[in-house]
This record gives structure tokens, sequence and C-alpha cells, in this order.
């Protein structure tokens, strides 16, 4: 099952499109959908682990300043090599 709608973008943004659609031997609908999937994917993602991770700190549970330390002290490490 599949849903229309329209979308207003800028004319740049839709001559890009047309532009990547064409090179890639697809539609413009193609494109758009394929690109909103990736973005609705993307943010889903993001939002799942920003709740996690609040949960995470609404529980108490933080990173030690001994394991903060060790991570710094890891990267300066890395930094004065090279």
């Amino acid at each position: 099952m599949t849903a229309a709608f329209t979308v207003r973008v800028k004319d740049e943004t839709a001559n890009k499109l047309d532009q990547l659609a064409e090179k890639l031997d697809r539609s413009r609908s193609y494109m758009a959908a394929e690109a909103i999937e990736a973005f609705v994917e993307q943010q889903e993602w993001q939002l799942t682990e920003i709740e996690a991770r609040l949960a995470e700190a609404d529980r108490g549970e933080f990173a030690s300043d001994e394991d903060v330390a060790k991570v710094v002290g890891k990267y300066l490490r890395s930094v004065r090599q090279s």
C-alpha cells in the first residue's frame, strides 16, 4: 500500500533531484520516496537511541570520573603521538 501527497521544494532541489533521477535511470517520484524513507528510518533510529540514553540517565547510569578520564587519556595520547 502506498500513499500519495504533495511536497514543495525549492526549484534548485527539484532540479538536482531530476538530475540524480536521470543519472540513475529512476523517476523523480522513486528518488523522492527513497529519500523520505531513508530520512524516516534515520530519525526513528536517532530518537530511539536518544530515548534509551535518557532512560539510562534517569536510572542514574552514568560513566564514572575514572571511566571518562580513561577515554580522554586514550585520545590525548593518540594526539600527542601524531
